[in-house]
């Protein structure tokens, strides 16, 4: 292949030496050749020639972010790099291709839109993770004014502890406005991250080593360890004794309930913190900052969408978009993030657009539904339809069914549920309950997913509507509490109700009542014994 027929393209270099453009597999091999041929006057002739624009070291567009708190009213009141920022996000591809082609031959516009999506290659989540504890939104119960939480960190001062919640509820954003507090005294505070998914023991090890030897010159550790579950119990003992002599200050984060996947030793020495699911609401503070942290305009519901009268207007959003992103999140801001940049990354290049709800809607679906089946949500949701079942709430009932078939549940394991329920709660008041949980899970087994939703929805709804009878259960429970507190051995079986199929058994007395006994099935110190009201 001549390479005089090559263009710039993004498979294609450009020879320092002689200009020409040559694969990249080939330039190296070029350009030694290219040394030796070429005249040294020739060389120095080229060598004093400017360099194209391509190889500059420094990208010529580049998004300049700024603190969500700095957003006061529209975005159009921000300062920003017009020449780049703007002409960016407004999709003005053209003018940067023009701008461009005068500084450098045979360019091709791919390659500048290439240059241009490389700023979208950082998720959104981490690009507006927030600095202060002010641009922290959500979480008011542990972070607002006048929390103990919030006055410790105001004054700089942190403590071990454990944080809990669900994904996108703001662990690793907390953690990282704390690393911003550590930077502001850097001669008393060390900041390390780690993740327990990507490290080991020994990494952790190697750090607390380094914190002793800090902390002989004043200098204290923050050791944050996301997802501090994925160690067990006993590789978890690394923290044990560091944070007791105070060589660390533990900062952990879970998903996981921490009584059950955390060491209890380390959590009597942590605070735990709860964190809960995001409310709309924050959500949409988070959003709306997001986008006007990047000069993307927030259109109030009241102007009428459509194109703006601006050529330099650029990119906007309505707030019904994000209200609906927000909606659809399920608490969770970094997939609220993830949707608003996959939006704008689908619509950068359109100019002069508004972004409504029903674009919106047309390129995303809703969620996915937060549900481990390992997890404490398991359990949760589990609880509460069998609950609901109980308390005869039939729409309750509906609702929590449906909320484990739309989030991938087994429907086996369900059906279960609701067979421990029809004999538990219903027990002898209908008799049909059972039968018809035991069909239902064999008609899950028979027909499978998802045509078996309707078999789940049907048995749970007369259950809920069935009369209620925990006899069976109740008695139960007090018969086991009686056995397990006797003291001594057993009682043994009575003669005259045991069976005598030989003629030893017989001889023995086996199902003999002696003369002046009374006859009972109960052991004769348990005769009188009533399991039921």
């Amino acid at each position: 292949m001549s390479s005089g027929n090559l263009s710039l393209t993004p498979e294609t270099v450009n020879c320092p030496i002689c200009n020409n453009f040559f694969p990249k597999d080939e330039i190296e091999q070029h350009a030694n050749k290219c040394i030796f041929l070429n005249c040294s006057d020739d060389l120095q002739k080229r060598k004093r020639s400017p360099s194209p624009i391509l190889h500059s070291t420094k990208p010529k567009f580049s998004f300049t972010q700024r603190s969500p708190r700095d957003v006061q009213g529209s975005s159009k009141a921000f300062t920003s790099n017009k020449s780049a920022t703007n002409l960016a996000f407004k999709g003005d591809i053209k003018k940067i291709s023009n701008e461009t082609k005068e500084n450098m031959p045979n360019h091709d516009d791919k390659i500048v839109k290439k240059e241009f999506d490389k700023s979208f290659k950082t998720p959104l989540a981490t690009q507006v993770r927030p600095k202060t504890l002010d641009d922290f939104c959500g979480q008011s119960h542990i972070l607002g004014k006048g929390t103990v939480l919030r006055c410790l960190l105001d004054k700089g001062e942190i403590p071990n502890m454990i944080l809990w919640g669900p994904p996108g509820c703001g662990k690793t954003s907390l953690s990282h406005v704390v690393h911003e507090i550590c930077k502001k005294s850097p001669t008393k505070w060390k900041f390390i991250s780690l993740c327990a998914a990507s490290c080991g023991i020994k990494d952790v090890q190697n750090f607390v080593d380094i914190a002793k030897n800090d902390l002989k010159f004043g200098k204290r550790t923050v050791l944050f360890m996301d997802e501090i579950h994925r160690f067990n119990k006993k590789q978890q003992d690394v923290f044990l004794l560091s944070v007791e002599k105070g060589n660390i200050i533990l900062i952990g984060a879970t998903t996981e309930n921490p009584s059950f996947s955390v060491n209890n030793a380390l959590i009597s020495r942590c605070k735990v913190i709860v964190l809960e699911k995001l409310k709309t609401d924050d959500l949409y503070t988070i959003l709306e900052n997001a986008a006007q942290s990047f000069d993307i305009d927030v259109i109030d519901d009241e102007n009428p969408a459509g194109t703006f009268t601006d050529k330099d207007a650029g990119l906007a959003i309505e707030t019904k978009a994000l209200k609906w992103l927000a909606d659809i999140s399920d608490g969770d801001a970094r997939e609220a993030l993830s949707n608003l940049q996959l939006i704008l990354n689908y619509f950068h290049d359109n100019e002069n657009k508004i972004i409504t709800v029903k674009d919106v809607e047309d390129k995303l679906k809703r969620a996915h539904l937060l549900y481990d089946k390992a997890g404490e949500e398991h359990y949760n949701i589990i609880s509460a339809m069998h609950k609901s079942i109980r308390g005869s709430d039939a729409n309750a009932a509906l609702y929590w069914t449906t909320r484990m078939i739309l989030s991938g549940e087994d429907p086996r394991y369900i059906a279960r549920r609701l067979i421990r329920a029809a004999s538990e709660d219903i027990g002898n008041a209908d008799p049909q309950a059972l039968p018809l949980a035991i069909a239902a899970m064999q008609g899950c087994q028979l027909i499978g997913m998802p045509e078996a939703d309707v078999l789940l929805a049907q048995c749970a709804i007369y259950l809920a509507r069935a009369p209620k009878s925990r006899e069976a259960d109740t008695a139960l429970a007090r018969a086991k509490q009686l056995i397990k507190q006797h003291k001594g051995p057993q009682p043994v079986v009575p003669m005259q109700i045991r069976n005598a199929p030989t003629q030893l058994m017989k001889a023995m007395g086996y199902g003999q009542l002696e003369e002046g006994q009374e006859f009972t099935f109960m052991p004769p110190e348990y005769k009188d014994v009533n399991f039921f009201d």
